[in-house]
């Protein structure tokens, strides 16, 4: 199962940048990647995992700004399509796909 945390936090004061930067660190130290600058995601194994890490994007949640996640399967997940541009080295561009963690 993967859980997906998309956001969109206020970055016009110096404050506000280094309160959303703060949540992007705690993502990534969750074990979360960046899919996109306001798209993160991450392996769970199970619902109870996935509750743990909502949880934790919660307790690191900034005073503005809106968060959102959403749990896909593995098979849901596999689906996405990488379109428009160059996909970066870390990532391919095909039918199977696979993330080793």
């Amino acid at each position: 199962m993967w859980l997906m945390v998309f956001f969109d936090l206020p970055t016009k004061t110096k404050p506000q940048r280094r309160r959303a930067n703060r949540f992007r660190e705690s993502l990534k130290k969750d074990g979360f990647m960046m899919l996109q600058l306001s798209v993160y995601a991450r392996v769970c194994r199970g619902q109870d995992a996935v509750d743990k890490h909502v949880r934790r994007v919660r307790s690191s949640l900034p005073k503005e700004g809106s968060v959102r996640t959403l749990q896909v399967t593995d098979k849901q997940y596999g689906r996405m399509e990488l379109m428009l541009g160059n996909a970066p080295k870390t990532e391919s561009v095909g039918a199977s796909q696979m993330v080793l963690l």
